[in-house]
């Protein structure tokens, strides 16, 4: 980031702050840091944009039964409804997180094999896990996880929890998610250590993923895999990606090289297990958890209320 780039969101997070959490007014704001009204209003906007701030609307006329009710037969699939602070958590992540880490603990049954995905969704799952006493259990990462620059995937984190919590050793896919060419990829899977776990990942009768957007901020965007052509053509044609493939709103690969380049699960695949579980909160989720459940890639859908009313009205 800039030092212009940083000096600005320094300011939205000051103008947040005294606008969200003082209850100062705009016009109040503009005066105490001497700034133009519209300058306040661009930093508000700003801040919500780059996450400084999250904001959470509580409907309590929510009825969660004939929501999971309508969402089940809509897409086939076994729809659970997370309400805002399950479990004491303190937002709408946390609280699909730790509701999913309960899920995945009552679901699991001797000699399972659980493949997991990356990033802030998965790790919220994998960092409310307990120990379990479950014999025979073998855990694998999905998809490579390798980061160019410092963004956080949380693929080894969340792989070493989630094996620590079922007592087994993880299996790593220690490379990068998008190869620079399909020739080094098809050379890579033929390395027998590799073909080993990729052949894992295909057994695991249990897939744990989440999506992605395709907004600037996403996290496979800022991964250093993608130039700037090919982030306008993904964001042209693309409502998110699963397992690190981009795809349409009716679940199609937007672009096919690009998917030849990807290392990890196969869409398809997601299809065939026993328990394809996709987890995800917020609104900007909506098409591509609407594009995985009616491609059914997953079974079973762990939502926020609000991204759960979202699909209601989604189409």
């Amino acid at each position: 980031m800039t030092n212009n780039g940083e000096t600005k969101l320094k300011q939205a997070l000051i103008v947040a702050q005294l606008y969200y959490e003082e209850n100062l007014s705009q016009a109040a704001i503009a005066k105490k840091m001497k700034l133009s009204r519209p300058t306040i209003s661009r930093l508000l906007q700003l801040a919500r944009e780059s996450g400084l701030v999250k904001i959470e609307i509580e409907n309590p006329f929510i009825n969660y039964s004939d929501l999971t009710n309508v969402l089940a037969q809509r897409y086939h699939a076994q729809i659970k409804i997370v309400p805002s602070h399950y479990a004491g958590q303190q937002t709408s992540l946390d609280s699909v997180g730790a509701y999913a880490a309960s899920f995945l603990t009552n679901l699991v049954k001797p000699n399972d094999i659980i493949g997991i995905g990356w990033g802030k969704t998965i790790h919220a799952v994998t960092t409310n896990l307990t120990e379990q006493t479950i014999p025979g259990v073998k855990t694998v990462q999905l998809k490579g996880g390798f980061s160019f620059n410092h963004e956080k995937t949380y693929a080894y984190e969340s792989i070493n929890e989630l094996a620590q919590a079922f007592q087994t050793r993880a299996q790593y896919l220690p490379l990068p998610t998008i190869f620079d060419s399909k020739t080094t990829k098809e050379l890579v899977e033929q390395d027998r250590f590799i073909k080993q776990i990729l052949d894992l990942g295909q057994k695991a009768n249990i897939a744990l993923f989440t999506v992605g957007s395709t907004n600037n901020n996403s996290l496979l965007f800022n991964l250093g895999y993608l130039t700037k052509a090919q982030k306008n053509e993904i964001q042209a044609k693309a409502v998110g990606d699963v397992v690190s493939r981009f795809i349409d709103s009716d679940g199609q690969i937007i672009d096919q090289e690009l998917n030849e380049r990807t290392i990890g699960i196969e869409v398809q695949a997601l299809g065939q297990k026993e328990s394809s579980i996709v987890v995800a909160s917020g609104l900007r989720k909506t098409a591509a958890v609407h594009a995985v459940l009616k491609a059914r890639y997953a079974n079973i859908a762990i939502i926020d209320a609000t991204l759960a009313q979202s699909l209601i009205d989604y189409e």
